[in-house]
């Protein structure tokens, strides 16, 4: 219920916001991202997404774990201390929740295209993977124009989180630690976000846990 709840507000907040009017605000706001990125020296997603595409299969599995793995396993942590009556489910399953609201704000106001909808960049899930996010049911599951803060990575964080406090396996510790990282560079080599939605993401995924924790 809680989860469905969340969800909800998330698909609230996309059925104001995406529209026409929508969409050219959010193509406004991808080019002031690009632009402050240019000034801090950190607009590095075009040269970064050239040399990923020339290894095609790799490109082609990225793409899938940018699909699939987030969401299965952000659930899918949350379930295994769910199924095992873990103490730390709640606090997870809070920050879980706390940092998909703590996105609406921005999603809301300040609306943002992805990099691949712009000049200079590869829409590698459509070009290599057949995939159009932006048509079709699929854009109704999800908000196409909510680039700015990156889920993906605040999910990252959490997951890790979830991962790395409730287990002594050396190898699933070193797994978390890696797994941020990881889907920062699988969204930024898809051309699905910059790397300030990628640090305003983690940030968002700590204070979530944060609070989480705090409440």
């Amino acid at each position: 219920m809680l989860g469905l709840g969340v969800y909800a507000i998330y698909l609230a907040v996309r059925a104001v916001v995406y529209d026409e009017a929508g969409r050219v605000q959010a193509a406004r706001n991808a080019k002031r991202i690009v632009a402050l990125e240019r000034k801090l020296r950190i607009h590095v997603e075009p040269n970064v997404q050239r040399m990923c595409v020339r290894r095609e299969r790799m490109v082609v599995c990225l793409n899938g774990a940018y699909m699939t793995l987030n969401v299965v396993l952000t659930v899918g942590s949350l379930m295994r201390l769910y199924f095992r009556r873990h103490p730390d489910f709640h606090r997870l399953r809070r920050a879980a929740a706390l940092a998909t609201l703590g996105a609406q704000p921005s999603f809301l106001f300040f609306p943002t295209a992805p990099p691949r909808t712009l000049d200079g960049f590869t829409d590698t899930l459509r070009e290599l993977s057949g995939l159009d996010l932006d048509s079709g049911i699929v854009s109704r599951l999800y908000d196409p124009i909510a680039a700015m803060p990156s889920i993906h990575c605040a999910y990252a964080i959490v997951t890790a989180t979830s991962l790395r406090d409730t287990t002594s396996n050396p190898a699933v510790r070193g797994f978390a630690l890696a797994y941020p990282p990881a889907v920062i560079a699988t969204v930024i080599a898809t051309g699905n976000h910059y790397v300030l939605d990628a640090i305003a993401g983690s940030v968002l995924g700590f204070a979530a846990v944060r609070l989480g924790s705090a409440v």
